[in-house]
């Protein structure tokens, strides 16, 4: 069998987490209020990692704490609580660019992987950190190219030898890109007094402009048809055999504000290209049947939300890829209803419509505090103890479900 890189997924909650762990993520990473990057992802409380400890190493998963914003002097005693919390619970790394994390973190006994904010994209800066700061992953810039990943590896032998082997490359394989070199931007600040480098983006890059010559007073450039400044989404997946070869040893798919239905659909899509990869490659009728298997999984992805897809940076500088007109998904997620009630003997739940239109064969998600995240076919639907084909809002019908849910737990279709 071929080695396969591990393959990290985002966890903005614990729906999110669950939905990760179910499609067969080999790590997650996740963020505590007021202290990463996606401060408006719902993030997690202190008092909660060892609960999510719990739930990945259940899974045979490992955790990473993204402590990756800028930190000021007045911050670092409830830092040190933190990482303090982390070490104690449990938590593999933590995820940080800040040099009084790293030096807080050393102190406290915790692994740290340096974020791509730290723009790290040579070998040169690879060799001085691992040196320095004993730290063995780098989250490459997403600036880099797949031929300067393997420039890296091959420098990185010749500088530190044997020692060049414990180093482990992470790379960005799917998500949200940002207009500006790794996220740092001060647009978000400078517009709207809100720092992206304290984890506080507000996108206005995604936003439509009117632009205006003021020398000339004309002509005005309405920039709505294809935003100038708002990127389209990477995806690796048709290339995915490449980041392997390059080097890569994890693929991580951004996306801590993204919804658990978003995280499910593109972790599967990943664990199935890598584990057909580690189990088929070199075998006979390999590249055709692994070109036709990567064409169905990019097409599913297509039914998630995204910008349009592109390859980022790997293959070379992109061009035509830095414009979206916003959600392309063809497929949409709807407010369906609630469980009221579960009857466990017989596997049903019986459920509020609340919106939509329920059919018999239409695919429900369902997202719970609790329960996680769950999707099911509505195989058959009963109202009143009668079988019938549709349920209109305001009903309160009968479904078989797969597992056990609760009540309050949210159900959504997808149409």
């Amino acid at each position: 069998m071929k080695r396969i890189p591990e393959l990290m997924a985002p966890a903005g909650d614990f729906i999110c987490l669950s939905a990760a762990l179910q499609a067969g993520a080999d790590a997650v990473y996740f963020g505590l209020k007021g202290s990463n990057m996606r401060a408006g992802a719902k993030n997690f409380e202190v008092s909660e990692l060892p609960r999510l400890v719990r739930e990945c190493r259940k899974a045979k998963a490992k955790c990473y704490l993204t402590l990756n914003t800028i930190y000021f002097d007045n911050e670092h005693k409830n830092l040190l609580k933190q990482l303090k919390a982390a070490k104690k619970a449990g938590v593999d790394a933590v995820i940080a660019w800040d040099f009084s994390v790293l030096e807080l973190a050393k102190e406290v006994g915790i692994e740290v992987f340096l974020s791509t904010q730290a723009s790290v994209a040579n070998a040169k800066a690879i060799a001085s950190i691992y040196k320095n700061y004993a730290v063995k992953r780098f989250v490459l810039a997403r600036e880099c190219s797949l031929e300067s990943i393997k420039t890296m590896r091959k420098e990185l032998k010749k500088m530190l030898g044997k020692s060049a082997d414990e180093i482990s490359i992470e790379a960005f394989a799917h998500g949200a890109m940002c207009v500006s070199v790794s996220g740092r931007c001060f647009l978000s600040q400078f517009y709207c007094g809100k720092s992206a480098n304290r984890g506080e983006c507000l996108q206005p890059c995604r936003r439509e402009y009117l632009i205006t010559d003021t020398a000339q007073g004309s002509p005005e450039f309405n920039l709505g048809t294809n935003y100038v400044l708002s990127p389209k989404d990477l995806m690796t997946l048709p290339f995915i055999e490449k980041l392997i070869d390059a080097g890569v040893n994890s693929l991580k798919i951004e996306g801590r504000n993204r919804n658990a239905s978003y995280v499910s659909a593109t972790v599967s899509a990943y664990r199935k290209a890598l584990d057909f990869y580690r189990d088929y490659a070199g075998k006979k009728d390999f590249a055709e049947i692994f070109d036709v298997l990567k064409k169905q999984l990019c097409k599913n992805l297509e039914q998630t939300f995204n910008r349009g897809f592109s390859d980022g940076f790997f293959m070379g500088k992109p061009i035509g890829d830095w414009t979206s007109e916003g959600n392309k998904a063809v497929a949409k997620k709807r407010i369906l209803g609630h469980i009221l009630n579960y009857f466990s003997k017989i596997g049903v739940a019986e459920i509020s419509i609340d919106d939509a239109t329920l059919k018999q064969g239409d695919t429900i998600q369902l997202e719970g505090d609790t329960t996680g995240f769950m999707t099911f076919v509505a195989e058959s639907i009963q109202c009143a103890g009668m079988p019938i084909t549709s349920a209109k809002k305001g009903m309160r019908v009968a479904v078989k479900v797969p597992q056990k849910v609760r009540k309050n737990d949210r159900l959504f279709i997808l149409k």
